[in-house]
């Protein structure tokens, strides 16, 4: 008879490499997402979308002057079309990364039945040769009469790992609720005394 391995009682366990910058950031932003959308937030791919098709139609772009010069390589003109065109739309989807997408890794619409019309754009960042994770919580649409004011949180990513690299949920889970609280707090209307 086979004995039988007694399971993990915790089969979700986030754990990172903590020798390798990408994944501690990878897990921290994957957890930001999941907490994130928990508080009512849902997430809003638009700009996702629009860089997947701007980015197919880049690729056919290539094939069709791939292929269209091999079949004729002595029409030049358009060989030279495609080119430019695949030129233009790598600079606007490059243009599209470096002014909306920065370092986001959320963007949402505002949570139903807020007093808001604006939805949150998450973003973090991990410097290399750094243990001090930043999080940025901003108004999706700044110039918006109910966009909150930026809040920033900094703290040393070994306040949230083990020495094993896992990541201890509930201690990370309190610091971004706390986040995204204060980034409610700023927005929500002063009350006159």
């Amino acid at each position: 008879m086979e004995e039988k391995k007694p399971e993990s009682t915790n089969k979700n366990v986030k754990k990172a490499n903590l020798l390798e910058h990408n994944s501690i950031k990878h897990i921290l932003d994957e957890s930001v997402s999941d907490i994130v959308k928990s508080c009512g937030y849902k997430e809003d791919v638009r700009l996702s979308n629009m860089k997947l098709i701007l980015g197919t139609v880049i690729i056919v772009v290539a094939l069709v002057a791939q292929f269209y010069n091999k079949k004729f390589p002595e029409n030049r003109d358009f060989l030279i079309g495609c080119i430019a065109s695949y030129v233009v739309l790598n600079g606007v989807l490059q243009l599209i990364l470096y002014t909306k997408e920065k370092n986001a890794i959320l963007f949402t619409y505002p949570p139903e039945g807020s007093f808001t019309s604006t939805g949150l754009v998450v973003s973090s960042k991990l410097p290399r040769f750094s243990d001090e994770y930043t999080l940025t919580i901003d108004s999706a649409d700044p110039k918006s009469i109910s966009a909150g004011k930026s809040v920033q949180l900094t703290k040393s990513v070994t306040q949230w790992f083990t020495k094993d690299g896992v990541l201890v949920e509930g201690l990370f889970w309190k610091d971004v609720e706390a986040l995204i609280k204060d980034y409610a707090k700023e927005g929500e209307p002063k009350k006159k005394k």
